[in-house]
This record gives C-alpha cells, structure tokens and sequence, in this order.
C-alpha cells in the first residue's frame, strides 16, 4: 500500500507518492494493530524455533507488509529506529535485509503487474552469504501471488534447501493462488483486519487533511484495510461505490456506455478504484446471496473472477479501458438475468 500526503484526499501530488516498500519501512516502527500476529512470531523467535519461512496472509490494505518489517526489525535489532540499524532498515539500506515486490516499469510509469524470475533470483546469493551484521538474513517477499510460474520456481528452490540463520517473510492476500509446494513449506501466519478505531487512526495519520466526514464515510465500508479506506477517500462522495452496487443489480446497455465514458476519463486511479470497487460488491453480494440461492451465488462468484481477470488482462496488455469498464459492468449485471 503506497502512502501520500497530499493537500488533499481527491488530489495527489505526485511528489508525495512513495513505494509500497518505503511505505512499509517507515510504517513498520509503528504497525498499528497486528499484535496477535506479531506475538505469535515473536515467541517462535524467542523459543529459538524460529520457521525458515512465514507466509502472512489476510485482505490486501490490512498492512501485511508493514508487518512484515517489524518482523524483520525484531530479527535484525532495529527496532529502534534512532539506531544504527533502525536507520538503515528505514532508509532500504540495511545489508542483511532484502525486500522484493512488483518492480516499477519506468516506461509505463506504473508497478509492473507480476514478479518475475529475474526479481527472485538474487534471493539465492544473498540468503547463502555472512550476514554483514553477524546475525540473520532475512528476505521479504510482497505480494507473493502475483509471481509468474518462473518465479514461484526459483522460490521453491530456495525453499528446498532453507539455508541456516536465513529467514523468508512472504505476503499474500490471495495464498490459494500460490504452488501447493510453496504453501506445504512456510508456516502460515494469518493477519486479520483492522478495528475500525486503527483503520480512522491510520487515515488520520497517512491522510491528515481528509475531511472528518470522508473518513466516517468510508472506515465503515474499507472491511478493516486501511488501504481500501484510502482508495476509498479518492472517490469523492462515493459516486463510484453507488454505481459499482447499480451495476451488480443490472444496468440497461445505454448506462453501461455512458458509466463507462466517465469512468474512463477518471485517468489510472479511476480505472483502479473502479475495479477494487465492483469486485468488492460482487463478493459482498456473493455473501448476502448464498444463504438463500445457491444458483446466483455461484453466477456472482463466477462474475467475481471473470471481473479480475479483465482487470489483470487490460493493465498487463494495456488494453483499452474504457472496452474493459464496458465488459466488466455487463458481466457484473448478467448475474441476475434468467
């Protein structure tokens, strides 16, 4: 989840914006909630029977990831973010601690959409050499799911031959998506979501000027993630989430057009909220459904992962937009013809 203060909820200044992993380090000396969690491995830590490799799972925007830095924090003694070694895990620099995610196409101006083997490979050499600090290394992996089948293969092998004092921090909203030989050898830390009195502490902290009203708006509807909260402010009003819930109940093909010649003109953020938005009704709507009619239950979890996956197809081929807001509101709205 990346951070930002800007003048302004709506507004973002791209100087403000910084990388989900800079994010993270700075927010993991101050990881709200999460305690349960982080106790769980901590005692593992002190009993001396430490996993060679976790896997933090729980909802995107729950702050996994800054969890995973404090973890890191705790191995490498730089809790303290005023010493020597809290100031280089703050600033990435730290020589014992190797982060990966989905790197940054500096063409498309934009995170790449999966990680790759060329992203893995260098977790091998740095895992099997002396730690600088004579202590532990530890690797941290965000966003494990969006691995290309290459990449979960040079995983698997470092996983097979874990080496001593060397430590792997996987994150994962989606697990089930992971290789079952990946799965079968982490231990499975889950991360639940926020309270909502730490999802408004966080939107006060990252979001300082966010109207009071828009943070009561939206704490209620971001399922405990604060990332969701964030993403939600930027859709002044809840114009999106209204349409996104219009959209599951059917939409004539005329409001299908005109839906999407305005979302398509609401440039990257638009098109992203859109997406997080209808998939979020969907499954919402899922839920509420299967206690009553199996049938529409199945259709909207089918809906769900054709959504995704026009999603995932339009910003990893950069196809066109405005043809994907087109296909995924139909599909959201045929869930409920006969």
């Amino acid at each position: 989840m990346a951070a930002r203060r800007a003048t302004s909820a709506a507004e973002i200044d791209p100087d403000a914006i910084v990388s989900p992993m800079d994010a993270a380090r700075a927010a993991s000396l101050h990881v709200v909630g999460h305690d349960a969690a982080f106790s769980a491995f901590d005692e593992a830590f002190a009993s001396g029977r430490l996993h060679h490799a976790w896997l933090l799972t729980g909802p995107a925007g729950i702050g996994k990831l800054p969890l995973a830095f404090r973890m890191a924090r705790r191995l490498l003694g730089a809790e303290d973010g005023q010493s020597s070694a809290g100031r280089l895990v703050s600033a990435g620099s730290h020589p014992d601690l190797l982060a990966v995610g989905r790197a940054f196409d500096e063409k498309k101006q934009k995170f790449r959409g999966e990680i790759v083997a060329d992203d893995i490979r260098p977790i091998n050499a740095f895992m099997h050499r002396t730690a600088a600090e004579g202590g532990w290394r530890v690797v941290i992996v965000d966003t494990a799911e969006a691995m290309n089948r290459n990449a979960a293969n040079a995983l698997l092998k470092i996983l097979e031959e874990p080496p001593v004092r060397a430590i792997l921090i996987l994150t994962s909203a989606t697990p089930g998506a992971l290789l079952p030989t990946i799965r079968s050898r982490v231990r499975r830390l889950p991360v639940a979501p926020l309270r909502e009195g730490d999802v408004r502490a966080v939107l006060r902290a990252t979001v300082p000027d966010a109207e009071p009203g828009e943070i009561e708006r939206v704490v209620p509807l971001a399922e405990g993630s604060p990332g969701r909260a964030i993403a939600l402010l930027a859709d002044k009003g809840g114009a999106i989430d209204t349409l996104v819930h219009e959209a599951v109940q059917g939409m004539s093909t005329g409001r299908i057009l005109d839906a999407a010649e305005t979302l398509s003109r609401a440039g990257e953020g638009g098109f992203g909220l859109f997406f997080t938005l209808l998939g979020s009704a969907i499954a919402e709507e899922a839920r509420a459904e299967s206690k009553d009619g199996l049938h529409i239950g199945v259709r909207l979890a089918d809906a769900w992962r054709e959504v995704a996956e026009i999603r995932s197809k339009t910003e990893n081929f950069n196809l066109d937009r405005q043809e994907a807001i087109i296909e995924a509101l139909t599909v959201a709205g045929q869930t409920r013809q006969s």
